[in-house]
């Protein structure tokens, strides 16, 4: 009975994910970057960070999706280490294309909520994907020499505070003057960014870091899905600036681009430092 249970799972979320996958793509192919047949109720700013996110749906995301869905679908171990990368970016993805795009001013129209269940089905597949994928990391260990993670920690903590303190700049001047620029152009999507990041991302750094140095031993789980969100989040939001400059927004910051340039080569070493020691230890 629990052969067959775990078979059905196994195939189940393979093939979840690799519809995922499919959608995302189909999503990604038709939004602004390409065929542009959904149109987001949205400023100019928000459609040039819908087509830097698009880009990497369709180079990135979807492709790990896909891959990761076949090799569960085949019964290959390595599908966890493509998966993994996916869910809390995936869950960002949607929340800021659907509740963050959906502004309740009548100068921006769109028709992005026809495709309501096709991001829902993407948003639940994200949960499921995660919860099954974690637990294939639990139980494993990890060690870490004292002087290359004190150097990591300092680095990280260093860029972490920058990137806090950006934000943190922003929603001070809203509270004190009442706009910003970028609050004023999509005061929706401005507020789920900042609480998302402040609230979400920057604690879930900080707590994968700290878990490297008090419990290292059992926290693989933890390292993996963080750093998978950090990865394909700084590969989006680098790819969201950069076409912003392309388009010449007026809210782009070369300033916060390099910021964000910065952090996501912290988190890509960050990943390859614990994916080394990981290699190792299984070799042991």
């Amino acid at each position: 009975m629990k052969n067959s249970v775990s078979k059905f799972e196994r195939i189940f979320i393979g093939l979840i994910s690799v519809l995922s996958g499919i959608i995302i793509l189909f999503l990604s192919i038709n939004g602004p970057l390409v065929l542009n047949n959904i149109l987001y109720k949205t400023p100019p700013t928000g459609i040039f960070q819908i087509q830097g996110q698009d880009l990497v749906n369709i180079i990135l995301i979807a492709p790990l999706l896909v891959i990761g869905g076949l090799l569960l679908l085949l019964s290959k171990k390595n599908y966890k280490y493509f998966l993994i990368l996916t869910p809390l970016t995936v869950i960002y993805y949607v929340l800021s294309y659907t509740i963050g795009c959906e502004w309740s001013s009548t100068i921006y129209k769109g028709n992005s909520e026809k495709y309501t269940y096709y991001f829902l089905f993407v948003l639940i597949s994200a949960f499921l994907i995660m919860l099954y994928t974690l637990q294939d990391f639990k139980n494993q260990g990890m060690s870490f020499k004292r002087s290359k993670l004190t150097t990591y920690t300092i680095i990280l903590g260093l860029f972490s505070f920058m990137f806090a303190m950006m934000w943190l700049k922003e929603v001070n001047q809203v509270i004190l003057t009442g706009t910003t620029r970028a609050y004023k152009e999509a005061p929706t999507i401005f507020w789920l960014v900042r609480y998302f990041d402040l609230g979400f991302s920057i604690p879930l750094l900080l707590i994968s870091t700290y878990l490297l140095w008090t419990r290292a031993s059992n926290s693989l789980a933890m390292q993996m899905l963080s750093y998978g969100f950090f990865i394909t989040m700084a590969a989006s939001v680098n790819s969201m600036g950069i076409m912003m400059l392309i388009k010449k927004d007026p809210t782009a910051s070369i300033a916060q681009l390099v910021v964000f340039l910065l952090l996501g080569v912290t988190v890509l070493l960050g990943y390859t430092f614990i994916l080394r020691n990981r290699i190792k230890e299984e070799k042991i």
